[in-house]
Protein backbone atom coordinates (compact mmCIF):
# COMPACT_ATOMS: atom_id res chain seq x y z
CA UNK A 1 0.00 0.00 0.00
CA UNK A 2 2.64 2.39 0.82
CA UNK A 3 4.51 1.61 -2.10
CA UNK A 4 1.72 2.49 -3.80
CA UNK A 5 1.16 5.52 -2.65
CA UNK A 6 4.57 6.73 -3.13
CA UNK A 7 4.32 6.00 -6.68
CA UNK A 8 1.44 8.14 -7.16
CA UNK A 9 2.90 11.06 -5.15
CA UNK A 10 6.22 10.60 -8.24
CA UNK A 11 3.20 10.74 -10.56
CA UNK A 12 1.41 13.49 -8.78
CA UNK A 13 4.73 15.42 -8.56
CA UNK A 14 6.12 14.23 -11.81
CA UNK A 15 2.72 15.88 -13.90
CA UNK A 16 3.36 19.36 -11.46
CA UNK A 17 6.86 20.06 -12.49
CA UNK A 18 6.03 19.49 -16.45
CA UNK A 19 3.34 21.98 -15.69
CA UNK A 20 5.71 24.57 -14.95
CA UNK A 21 8.29 24.32 -17.60
CA UNK A 22 8.59 26.99 -19.78
CA UNK A 23 8.74 27.01 -23.59
CA UNK A 24 12.24 27.25 -23.74
CA UNK A 25 12.44 24.09 -21.55
CA UNK A 26 10.06 22.18 -24.22
CA UNK A 27 12.91 23.26 -26.87
CA UNK A 28 10.49 26.28 -28.05
CA UNK A 29 13.19 28.39 -28.27
CA UNK A 30 11.80 32.50 -29.38
CA UNK A 31 14.70 34.63 -31.32
CA UNK A 32 18.21 34.40 -31.46
CA UNK A 33 19.99 36.10 -28.81
CA UNK A 34 21.36 34.07 -25.19
CA UNK A 35 19.30 34.57 -22.77
CA UNK A 36 20.99 35.60 -19.39
CA UNK A 37 21.46 33.37 -16.32
CA UNK A 38 17.91 32.77 -15.33
CA UNK A 39 16.16 34.38 -18.19
CA UNK A 40 14.03 36.18 -16.36
CA UNK A 41 14.26 40.21 -15.69
CA UNK A 42 16.35 39.67 -12.58
CA UNK A 43 18.89 38.60 -14.78
CA UNK A 44 19.30 43.05 -14.32
CA UNK A 45 21.49 43.28 -11.80
CA UNK A 46 19.57 44.77 -8.62
CA UNK A 47 16.15 44.09 -9.74
CA UNK A 48 13.90 42.55 -7.35
CA UNK A 49 10.32 41.02 -7.90
CA UNK A 50 7.77 39.98 -5.12
CA UNK A 51 4.66 38.25 -5.56
CA UNK A 52 1.16 37.93 -2.97
CA UNK A 53 -1.22 35.50 -4.42
CA UNK A 54 -4.62 35.48 -3.18
CA UNK A 55 -6.76 32.59 -4.04
CA UNK A 56 -9.45 31.98 -1.07
CA UNK A 57 -13.08 30.28 -1.21
CA UNK A 58 -14.74 29.95 -5.13
CA UNK A 59 -14.56 33.95 -6.05
CA UNK A 60 -10.99 35.22 -4.67
CA UNK A 61 -8.53 34.77 -7.67
CA UNK A 62 -6.20 37.59 -7.87
CA UNK A 63 -2.86 39.01 -6.41
CA UNK A 64 0.05 41.60 -6.22
CA UNK A 65 3.15 41.81 -8.24
CA UNK A 66 6.13 44.32 -7.56
CA UNK A 67 8.82 45.17 -10.01
CA UNK A 68 12.01 46.83 -7.68
CA UNK A 69 14.54 48.91 -9.85
CA UNK A 70 17.28 48.19 -6.77
CA UNK A 71 17.34 47.28 -3.47
CA UNK A 72 18.25 50.52 -2.12
CA UNK A 73 15.78 53.37 -1.37
CA UNK A 74 14.11 53.90 -4.78
CA UNK A 75 12.82 57.72 -3.65
CA UNK A 76 16.34 58.99 -3.09
CA UNK A 77 18.04 57.31 -6.15
CA UNK A 78 15.54 56.93 -8.81
CA UNK A 79 16.24 55.59 -11.97
CA UNK A 80 15.68 56.72 -15.91
CA UNK A 81 12.34 55.61 -16.78
CA UNK A 82 9.72 56.04 -20.11
CA UNK A 83 6.60 54.84 -20.97
CA UNK A 84 4.82 53.47 -23.95
CA UNK A 85 1.25 53.12 -24.39
CA UNK A 86 0.19 50.81 -27.32
CA UNK A 87 -3.75 51.19 -26.25
CA UNK A 88 -4.82 53.42 -23.48
CA UNK A 89 -7.42 51.65 -21.89
CA UNK A 90 -6.53 51.29 -18.86
CA UNK A 91 -5.30 52.54 -15.40
CA UNK A 92 -1.87 52.73 -15.13
CA UNK A 93 -0.85 55.28 -12.55
CA UNK A 94 1.87 57.70 -12.21
CA UNK A 95 2.49 58.34 -16.18
CA UNK A 96 2.15 61.64 -16.33
CA UNK A 97 5.30 62.51 -13.99
CA UNK A 98 7.52 59.79 -15.78
CA UNK A 99 6.65 61.54 -19.25
CA UNK A 100 7.78 64.65 -17.54
CA UNK A 101 10.70 64.32 -15.70
CA UNK A 102 11.52 60.64 -17.05
CA UNK A 103 12.39 58.73 -13.45
CA UNK A 104 10.56 56.72 -11.45
CA UNK A 105 11.01 56.77 -7.83
CA UNK A 106 9.18 54.14 -6.47
CA UNK A 107 8.71 50.32 -6.80
CA UNK A 108 6.13 49.45 -10.06
CA UNK A 109 3.13 47.36 -8.29
CA UNK A 110 0.65 45.50 -11.02
CA UNK A 111 -2.56 44.33 -9.37
CA UNK A 112 -6.35 44.39 -10.93
CA UNK A 113 -8.65 47.55 -12.06
CA UNK A 114 -10.29 48.40 -9.10
CA UNK A 115 -7.41 48.25 -6.64
CA UNK A 116 -5.30 50.55 -8.42
CA UNK A 117 -5.98 52.82 -5.61
CA UNK A 118 -4.89 50.34 -3.03
CA UNK A 119 -1.47 50.31 -4.14
CA UNK A 120 -1.09 53.95 -4.51
CA UNK A 121 -1.66 53.60 -0.53
CA UNK A 122 0.39 50.91 0.35
CA UNK A 123 3.54 52.57 -2.33
CA UNK A 124 2.76 56.34 -0.43
CA UNK A 125 3.18 54.47 2.91
CA UNK A 126 6.47 52.33 2.02
CA UNK A 127 7.80 55.40 0.75
CA UNK A 128 7.08 57.50 3.78
CA UNK A 129 7.96 55.15 6.38
CA UNK A 130 12.15 54.91 5.28
CA UNK A 131 13.42 57.10 7.74
CA UNK A 132 15.59 58.94 4.81
CA UNK A 133 12.27 60.24 3.26
CA UNK A 134 10.97 62.14 6.71
CA UNK A 135 11.02 65.20 4.59
CA UNK A 136 8.89 63.74 1.60
CA UNK A 137 5.64 65.70 0.92
CA UNK A 138 5.30 64.08 -3.06
CA UNK A 139 5.23 60.84 -3.95
CA UNK A 140 4.47 59.21 -7.42
CA UNK A 141 3.53 55.64 -7.31
CA UNK A 142 3.64 53.56 -10.24
CA UNK A 143 0.84 51.19 -10.51
CA UNK A 144 -0.54 49.38 -13.26
CA UNK A 145 -3.18 46.94 -13.78
CA UNK A 146 -5.24 44.25 -15.43
CA UNK A 147 -8.81 43.33 -15.44
CA UNK A 148 -9.26 39.70 -14.05
CA UNK A 149 -13.28 40.39 -12.97
CA UNK A 150 -14.26 36.97 -15.00
CA UNK A 151 -12.53 34.40 -12.37
CA UNK A 152 -12.02 37.13 -9.54
CA UNK A 153 -14.62 39.09 -7.36
CA UNK A 154 -13.27 42.19 -8.74
CA UNK A 155 -16.24 44.55 -6.92
CA UNK A 156 -14.84 43.07 -3.85
CA UNK A 157 -11.66 44.70 -3.83
CA UNK A 158 -9.69 42.23 -1.86
CA UNK A 159 -6.23 43.02 -2.15
CA UNK A 160 -5.13 45.00 0.80
CA UNK A 161 -2.20 47.68 1.36
CA UNK A 162 -0.72 45.22 3.62
CA UNK A 163 -1.03 42.34 0.56
CA UNK A 164 0.86 45.06 -1.95
CA UNK A 165 3.72 46.17 1.22
CA UNK A 166 4.40 42.28 1.71
CA UNK A 167 4.79 41.90 -2.23
CA UNK A 168 7.51 44.45 -1.70
CA UNK A 169 8.57 43.18 1.36
CA UNK A 170 9.34 39.86 0.04
CA UNK A 171 10.59 40.74 -3.12
CA UNK A 172 13.88 39.62 -4.09
CA UNK A 173 16.67 38.62 -6.71
CA UNK A 174 15.13 35.46 -7.20
CA UNK A 175 13.68 33.67 -10.67
CA UNK A 176 10.03 35.22 -10.17
CA UNK A 177 7.06 32.37 -10.19
CA UNK A 178 5.41 32.50 -12.94
CA UNK A 179 2.20 31.82 -14.15
CA UNK A 180 -0.59 31.97 -11.60
CA UNK A 181 1.09 34.12 -9.24
CA UNK A 182 0.86 37.38 -7.77
CA UNK A 183 -0.93 40.14 -10.11
CA UNK A 184 -1.41 37.05 -12.82
CA UNK A 185 -3.47 35.12 -10.90
CA UNK A 186 -7.14 35.80 -12.50
CA UNK A 187 -6.07 36.90 -15.84
CA UNK A 188 -6.59 34.86 -19.03
CA UNK A 189 -5.14 35.47 -22.44
CA UNK A 190 -5.60 34.49 -25.75
CA UNK A 191 -8.43 32.68 -24.51
CA UNK A 192 -5.94 30.38 -22.16
CA UNK A 193 -5.37 31.14 -18.59
CA UNK A 194 -2.58 33.75 -18.22
CA UNK A 195 -0.92 34.95 -15.94
CA UNK A 196 2.90 36.36 -15.18
CA UNK A 197 5.49 35.72 -17.85
CA UNK A 198 9.44 36.86 -17.54
CA UNK A 199 12.62 36.34 -20.06
CA UNK A 200 15.71 38.23 -20.65
CA UNK A 201 18.21 38.69 -23.06
CA UNK A 202 22.31 39.09 -23.03
CA UNK A 203 23.56 40.86 -25.63
CA UNK A 204 27.62 39.83 -26.72
CA UNK A 205 30.33 41.84 -25.22
CA UNK A 206 30.83 43.64 -28.68
CA UNK A 207 27.17 44.86 -29.05
CA UNK A 208 27.56 46.18 -25.51
CA UNK A 209 27.71 42.98 -23.11
CA UNK A 210 24.11 44.88 -21.88
CA UNK A 211 20.84 42.69 -20.42
CA UNK A 212 17.59 43.06 -21.14
CA UNK A 213 14.95 41.42 -18.74
CA UNK A 214 10.92 41.65 -19.04
CA UNK A 215 8.22 40.85 -17.33
CA UNK A 216 4.35 40.41 -18.12
CA UNK A 217 0.87 40.30 -16.54
CA UNK A 218 -1.20 38.78 -19.15
CA UNK A 219 -4.82 39.26 -20.13
CA UNK A 220 -5.56 39.93 -23.36
CA UNK A 221 -6.40 38.58 -26.62
CA UNK A 222 -5.70 37.96 -30.42
CA UNK A 223 -4.55 35.04 -32.50
CA UNK A 224 -2.07 33.49 -30.86
CA UNK A 225 1.57 32.61 -32.57
CA UNK A 226 4.35 30.16 -31.04
CA UNK A 227 7.36 30.01 -32.91
CA UNK A 228 5.93 31.43 -36.22
CA UNK A 229 2.67 28.76 -35.59
CA UNK A 230 -0.63 30.03 -36.38
CA UNK A 231 -1.38 28.46 -33.29
CA UNK A 232 -4.79 30.16 -32.69
CA UNK A 233 -6.25 29.42 -35.97
CA UNK A 234 -4.74 25.20 -34.98
CA UNK A 235 -5.87 25.13 -31.92
CA UNK A 236 -9.56 26.76 -32.87
CA UNK A 237 -9.33 29.40 -30.40
CA UNK A 238 -8.87 32.74 -31.73
CA UNK A 239 -10.42 36.40 -31.85
CA UNK A 240 -13.69 36.34 -33.39
CA UNK A 241 -13.32 32.53 -33.82
CA UNK A 242 -17.37 32.31 -32.79
CA UNK A 243 -19.07 34.62 -34.71
CA UNK A 244 -17.65 37.72 -33.52
CA UNK A 245 -18.63 37.19 -30.05
CA UNK A 246 -15.58 36.27 -28.36
CA UNK A 247 -14.45 39.02 -26.01
CA UNK A 248 -10.96 39.91 -26.61
CA UNK A 249 -10.51 42.91 -24.41
CA UNK A 250 -8.16 43.09 -21.83
CA UNK A 251 -4.82 44.30 -20.92
CA UNK A 252 -0.94 43.49 -20.88
CA UNK A 253 1.41 45.49 -18.63
CA UNK A 254 4.76 44.60 -20.05
CA UNK A 255 7.97 46.10 -17.14
CA UNK A 256 11.53 45.86 -19.07
CA UNK A 257 14.47 46.25 -17.40
CA UNK A 258 18.06 46.85 -18.57
CA UNK A 259 21.29 47.31 -17.31
CA UNK A 260 22.42 49.59 -20.27
CA UNK A 261 22.80 53.41 -19.79
CA UNK A 262 19.58 54.76 -21.26
CA UNK A 263 18.01 58.00 -20.92
CA UNK A 264 14.01 58.63 -20.84
CA UNK A 265 14.26 59.05 -24.38
CA UNK A 266 15.80 56.25 -25.57
CA UNK A 267 13.95 54.28 -22.70
CA UNK A 268 10.65 55.14 -24.71
CA UNK A 269 12.32 54.04 -27.75
CA UNK A 270 13.03 50.35 -25.92
CA UNK A 271 9.64 50.37 -24.59
CA UNK A 272 7.80 51.04 -28.17
CA UNK A 273 10.10 47.62 -29.61
CA UNK A 274 9.21 45.85 -26.44
CA UNK A 275 5.06 46.38 -27.90
CA UNK A 276 6.54 44.95 -31.32
CA UNK A 277 7.38 41.58 -29.25
CA UNK A 278 2.91 41.71 -27.90
CA UNK A 279 2.17 41.49 -31.56
CA UNK A 280 4.74 38.98 -32.55
CA UNK A 281 2.93 36.62 -30.12
CA UNK A 282 -0.30 37.58 -31.80
CA UNK A 283 -1.97 40.08 -29.62
CA UNK A 284 -3.74 42.48 -31.10
CA UNK A 285 -4.35 45.85 -28.94
CA UNK A 286 -8.15 45.66 -29.32
CA UNK A 287 -10.89 48.66 -28.49
CA UNK A 288 -10.24 47.51 -24.58
CA UNK A 289 -6.97 46.42 -24.13
CA UNK A 290 -5.31 48.47 -21.83
CA UNK A 291 -1.21 47.52 -23.34
CA UNK A 292 1.70 49.58 -21.21
CA UNK A 293 5.01 49.19 -21.20
CA UNK A 294 7.48 50.56 -18.54
CA UNK A 295 11.15 50.33 -19.29
CA UNK A 296 13.80 51.72 -16.73
CA UNK A 297 17.44 51.49 -16.96
CA UNK A 298 19.33 50.38 -13.60
CA UNK A 299 22.54 51.88 -14.74
CA UNK A 300 24.43 54.25 -12.18
CA UNK A 301 25.69 56.04 -15.23
CA UNK A 302 22.49 57.63 -16.39
CA UNK A 303 20.86 58.21 -12.47
CA UNK A 304 20.09 61.87 -11.58
CA UNK A 305 21.51 62.71 -8.14
CA UNK A 306 18.64 63.84 -5.92
CA UNK A 307 17.55 67.02 -5.58
CA UNK A 308 21.65 68.26 -6.53
CA UNK A 309 22.30 71.79 -6.85
CA UNK A 310 25.14 71.06 -9.27
CA UNK A 311 25.66 70.32 -12.64
CA UNK A 312 25.96 66.30 -13.44
CA UNK A 313 27.33 64.20 -16.01
CA UNK A 314 25.97 61.16 -17.55
CA UNK A 315 27.34 58.41 -20.05
CA UNK A 316 24.55 56.99 -21.93
CA UNK A 317 24.25 54.56 -25.13
CA UNK A 318 24.23 56.57 -28.35
CA UNK A 319 21.31 55.93 -30.74
CA UNK A 320 23.35 54.25 -33.50
CA UNK A 321 24.14 51.45 -30.54
CA UNK A 322 19.96 50.72 -30.06
CA UNK A 323 19.31 48.59 -32.48
CA UNK A 324 20.64 45.38 -29.87
CA UNK A 325 18.94 46.57 -27.42
CA UNK A 326 15.64 46.80 -29.79
CA UNK A 327 16.09 43.42 -30.91
CA UNK A 328 16.50 42.19 -27.30
CA UNK A 329 13.34 43.72 -25.54
CA UNK A 330 11.43 42.76 -28.86
CA UNK A 331 12.37 38.70 -28.70
CA UNK A 332 12.25 38.95 -24.34
CA UNK A 333 8.96 40.30 -24.08
CA UNK A 334 7.32 37.58 -26.83
CA UNK A 335 8.83 34.90 -25.01
CA UNK A 336 7.48 36.03 -21.61
CA UNK A 337 4.28 36.30 -22.79
CA UNK A 338 4.64 32.26 -23.81
CA UNK A 339 5.93 31.32 -20.73
CA UNK A 340 2.80 32.92 -19.23
CA UNK A 341 0.48 30.86 -20.65
CA UNK A 342 2.89 27.63 -20.57
CA UNK A 343 3.51 27.98 -16.85
CA UNK A 344 -0.38 28.62 -16.14
CA UNK A 345 -2.53 26.18 -14.81
CA UNK A 346 -6.44 26.00 -15.12
CA UNK A 347 -8.22 27.62 -13.13
CA UNK A 348 -12.08 28.13 -11.51
CA UNK A 349 -13.47 30.84 -9.99
CA UNK A 350 -16.30 34.00 -9.44
CA UNK A 351 -19.57 32.57 -10.22
CA UNK A 352 -18.16 29.12 -11.32
CA UNK A 353 -16.14 30.36 -14.61
CA UNK A 354 -13.33 28.38 -15.64
CA UNK A 355 -10.14 29.00 -17.92
CA UNK A 356 -8.38 25.95 -19.31
CA UNK A 357 -4.46 26.54 -19.46
CA UNK A 358 -3.04 26.30 -23.28
CA UNK A 359 -2.93 22.64 -24.06
CA UNK A 360 1.02 22.22 -24.08
CA UNK A 361 1.06 18.67 -25.19
CA UNK A 362 -1.46 19.59 -28.39
CA UNK A 363 0.82 22.81 -28.94
CA UNK A 364 4.34 20.48 -29.15
CA UNK A 365 2.49 17.93 -31.34
CA UNK A 366 1.55 21.11 -33.41
CA UNK A 367 5.09 22.16 -33.51
CA UNK A 368 6.51 19.27 -34.51
CA UNK A 369 4.11 18.36 -37.06
CA UNK A 370 5.25 21.89 -38.42
CA UNK A 371 8.88 21.11 -38.30
CA UNK A 372 9.55 23.55 -35.50
CA UNK A 373 10.14 21.07 -33.45
CA UNK A 374 11.86 17.73 -33.82
CA UNK A 375 10.61 14.42 -33.58
CA UNK A 376 11.61 12.53 -30.77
Amino acid sequence: MKSHFLILLLFITSLSLNAQETARDLGIITGVMPVGKTNSIVDVSGVKVGHTTLIKGDAIRTGVTAILPHGGNIFQDKVPAAVFVGNGFGKLAGTTQINELGNIETPIILTNTLNVATGIDAVIKYTLHSSENEQVRSVNAVVGETNDGYLNDIRGQHVSTTDVLNAIKNASTEKPEQGNVGAGTGTICFGYKGGIGTSSRRLPKNLGGYTVGVLVQTNFGGVLDIGGVNMGEKLKNFAFADELQNNVDGSCMVVVATDAPLTSRNLERLAKRAFMGLAQSGGIASNGSGDYIIAFSTSEDVRIPYQTKALYKTKSVPNDWMSPLFMAANEATEEAIINSLFMAEDMTGYQGHHIKKLPVDKVLSILKEQGVLESE
